[in-house]
């Protein structure tokens, strides 16, 4: 077949070579007659050819056959001057008509496309990078899942991306949206006319969405959202859930209050009548039960304690310590209340799993040895000698003394804690095939039966501890007291710390249990809600000031009772509010019952929930060991020991300060890769260190991945990292060891910046002072794959003027393939220069 004829703008068509006859076989668009040192590693002998060139024979067009749209490329230019980019939209490699040999080798020429590079350019096209140059768009916007047919539906779940050509005008936001949010401007203030629309409203608008102010009131206030999906079927699980939980966690409250927090034991059960039913109101875990806890319980109970010691109260004064409860619980819940309202939800993802596991699990540890104190009747020695102890101190007297426990109080206690545990262990492997096994009341059971032994066979006159009497320290029910009075304020003075170790801990168990049971299974029965963590910060925090006006103890999510409530049946909220109504009943009408009931029973049941606690850290031993992670399983362990050894709050300071260590070490530390080509290939780069062996570099050429967002947490120590790549090729070498990596190797830098989804002011300033070090070097610093030119990125880029000082909009390319194009051209063109110059100074000196 004849070659084809190449045709320039304004000179003579000359024979375009043919591939055999080429001296620079045409492999590659970008690839030029006679290689240059860049491009010499590269290049394949003239016997080979790529897979590419095996499959698609490539020919050449004449310009009016040329394809145009996706398949269009580089313009250039070569004449005197040197090679520059054409300034018309013609042929992309054409030349002009007198042209030296050298210009000769280093035209390009079109090739044919195949149905491989019209998918990668049309894939080009639709990414929309745009580095001041205009590309062809398809005519309708793409669609998220749906087809053509559905592109321009306005209904339909695809359809074009708001914001492009949706007929609406872009504007900033109004005071209004700006200072309160779309919820409060739109949903509340009705703000939203106009053309000054959220993206929210104009998606309701857009899908037929009516009563907005309804959507946003549903989200904030959840109980109008899961009370339209509350089904009948629903209630019996939710009501069995109530009253088994009501069984043995409103004892465990009296418990609480009375023997950790040293106060009047209805104060523990005011935090179930109050809270559960506010966190059903403003809460979005549906499963998720709201309570007293026992670590909250025992760090009021410090406080409590230090005032006794100061003189401020006394053991006996009932209604001083209520009231010190109260300033602790309203304190937390106000921390609490602020956080959410400042969207401060995000710092439940400080903490790491392997902390939280390890804290757990020692908080199980810690409860489980408190709770065998009172279990083998040891309550009164112990007030003496360790009721202020470590646990591995409480480890150590119950060794020494455990000759001088009380048998009765003993044996009813591990009777009942053996019980529990085998109806327990007994309706978990049934469950599955049985469903109902999971409403057995079996700790209600427990309680009642040993209640009624107690009254009947008269074993509280035998040795056996009981609950005793039941009064309020305010002389009435749900008495109302402002805990923050003048007088009270030498106690919000002295609780401030504790109330806020208190807010952390109770924010982090509920979040646990909040991941833990998730927003509801859409695929099973119960309500669904989106679980917001700002929003379970307003929730709790409003529960607990709503209790801290009553006295009552600090309440939060907890994971044990939690998985109780689930695995007993209960689907909803409604759980909650069924358990609020038994013991606000039970308050009223019952506390003098509550007499009997035998305080070792009430600590077997805590001591239940202390093992459920500390029975899942084997699985997250065996993964992290099978996985070999080792700053995991140590970070683990160093907070379980230190909480067991220490205390609760040493064990939380440690773990909260490793964590906002390894947080802010991995966010500062730049993740910045250096790319090497893969064999065989033109388009396809990788990271160079996974497999160095097996990767191309290009000669002259550094080519620098920047694969996430730059900061200014992350672009300190930016300009260093760079440094070990420009004397080492790597990044993984000691700083101690001397520059291997010659500076000829770097006269190019690329930067891939596709990972640069989002830049800062304080990032922009130290990639623009980069990019100036490297162009007073004399380096070509070349950018691909930045954001669209209407992108803040790109426009931070232009700001600081890190466009101009590259070269200008021709150094900011598509792809990395391009920026070596680049490269070559560059230098091309610097070496006609040169040797233009040369040419003057020969014939001005001949002249």
């Amino acid at each position: 077949m004849p070659p084809k004829r190449v045709n320039t703008d304004d000179g003579p068509s000359r024979a375009a070579h043919s591939r055999e006859s080429s001296t620079g076989s045409a492999r590659h668009a970008h690839t030029p007659a006679t290689p240059s040192q860049l491009r010499q590693a590269h290049v394949p002998s003239d016997r080979s050819s790529s897979p590419e060139e095996l499959m698609h024979p490539q020919r050449y067009y004449d310009d009016e056959e040329r394809p145009s749209g996706s398949d269009r490329t580089y313009d250039i230019d070569i004449s005197e001057h040197g090679i520059r980019p054409a300034t018309d939209g013609s042929s992309a490699h054409a030349v002009q008509g007198n042209v030296s040999p050298r210009q000769e080798a280093i035209s390009d020429v079109d090739f044919e496309p195949t149905a491989r590079s019209r998918l990668l350019n049309q894939q080009n096209l639709d990414e929309g990078f745009g580095y001041g140059t205009t590309s062809s768009r398809p005519g309708a916007h793409r669609s998220y899942g749906s087809f053509a047919g559905s592109i321009h539906s306005d209904n339909s779940f695809g359809g074009a991306f708001l914001g492009q050509n949706d007929g609406i005008e872009e504007v900033a936001p109004d005071a209004a949206h700006a200072l309160l949010g779309d919820a409060v401007a739109e949903g509340v203030l009705n703000t939203g006319n106009g053309q000054k629309k959220s993206t929210t409203k104009r998606l309701a608008d857009r899908h037929g969405v009516k009563n907005q102010r309804m959507m946003y009131l549903q989200y904030y206030i959840p109980i109008l959202n899961w009370t339209q999906q509350y089904k009948w079927r629903y209630l019996k699980g939710d009501l069995v859930a109530a009253i088994t939980m009501a069984s043995f966690y409103i004892p465990m409250a009296l418990s609480y209050a009375s023997n950790l927090a040293h106060v009047p034991p209805v104060h523990g059960l005011y935090s179930f009548a109050l809270n559960p039913l506010i966190y059903a109101i403003l809460g979005t875990c549906p499963q998720m039960i709201v309570g007293p806890e026992a670590p909250g319980s025992l760090l009021v109970g410090e406080i409590v304690r230090e005032n006794i010691k100061k003189g401020a109260s006394g053991d006996n004064d009932g209604r001083r310590n209520a009231e010190i409860a109260g300033v602790v619980t309203c304190l937390a819940g106000a921390f609490i209340l602020v956080a959410g309202i400042f969207r401060l939800g995000f710092l439940d993802n400080v903490l790491s799993r392997p902390f939280l596991r390890g804290f757990i699990s020692a908080i199980g540890v810690v409860i489980f040895v408190d709770q065998l104190i009172p279990e083998m009747g040891l309550a009164r020695l112990a007030a003496d000698q360790v009721s202020h102890g470590s646990c591995i101190d409480k480890v150590v007297f119950l060794f020494r003394n455990v000759g001088r426990a009380h048998g009765l109080t003993t044996a009813m206690s591990f009777t009942a804690f053996f019980i529990i545990m085998f109806f327990r262990e007994f309706k978990k492997r049934l469950q599955p095939r049985y469903p109902s096994v999971a409403y057995i009341p079996d700790r209600f059971l427990v309680v009642v039966l040993s209640a009624v032994l107690t009254w009947h066979f008269q074993l509280d006159q035998k040795g056996l501890a009981v609950l005793g009497q039941v009064n309020s320290s305010g002389g009435s029910i749900f008495a109302i007291h402002f805990p923050f009075e003048t007088s009270h304020l030498k106690y919000a003075s002295d609780a401030i710390n504790t109330a806020l170790i208190i807010a952390m801990l109770g924010f982090f168990e509920s979040s646990v249990a909040g991941k833990s049971l998730g927003g509801g299974d859409p695929h099973k029965d119960g309500v669904t809600m989106p679980i917001s963590a700002n929003r379970e910060l307003i929730a709790l925090g409003t529960a607990n000031i709503t209790g801290g006006l009553f006295m009552a103890l600090p309440a939060f999510g907890g994971y044990g009772r939690s998985k109780v409530n689930a695995s007993t049946g209960g689907l909803t909220p409604m759980s909650s509010i069924f358990l609020s109504l038994i013991t606000i009943l039970c308050t009223v009408f019952m506390l003098p019952y509550f007499y009997y009931l035998p305080k070792g029973v009430l600590c077997a049941m805590v001591s239940v929930v202390a093992y459920s606690l500390v029975e899942e850290a084997p699985h997250d031993i065996k993964f992290f060991w099978r996985i070999r992670g080792w700053s995991e399983l140590i970070l683990m362990g160093l907070i379980f020991f230190i909480t067991i050894i220490w205390d609760l709050k040493r064990g939380i300071g440690v773990g909260i300060g490793l964590s906002i260590l390894r947080l802010i070490r991995h966010s500062v530390r730049p993740r910045i890769q250096i790319l090497g080509r893969v064999p065989g290939t033109t388009n396809h780069f990788t990271n160079a260190e996974h497999d160095p062996e097996n990767i191309e570099f290009i000669e002259g050429c550094l080519i620098v991945k920047i694969p996430e967002p730059l900061t200014f947490a992350n672009t300190g120590n930016l300009k260093n990292r760079l440094r070990r790549l420009e004397d080492h090729g790597t990044g993984k070498a000691h700083p101690a060891l001397p520059r291997v990596r010659r500076a000829e190797h770097n006269q190019n830098i690329i930067f891939d910046v596709h990972g640069v989804t989002s830049l800062d002011g304080a990032g922009a300033q130290v990639l623009a002072e980069i990019v100036e070090s490297y162009r007073k070097r004399d380096v070509r610093v070349f950018f691909c794959r930045v954001p669209s030119e209407h992108s803040p990125v790109y426009q931070l880029f232009d700001k600081s003027g890190i466009i101009e000082m590259c070269g200008g909009t021709r150094h900011f390319v598509h792809s990395v393939e391009e920026a070596l194009r680049m490269t070559e051209l560059e230098r091309l063109t610097e070496d006609w220069g040169s040797e233009a110059g040369s040419s003057r100074a020969v014939s001005s000196g001949l002249a």
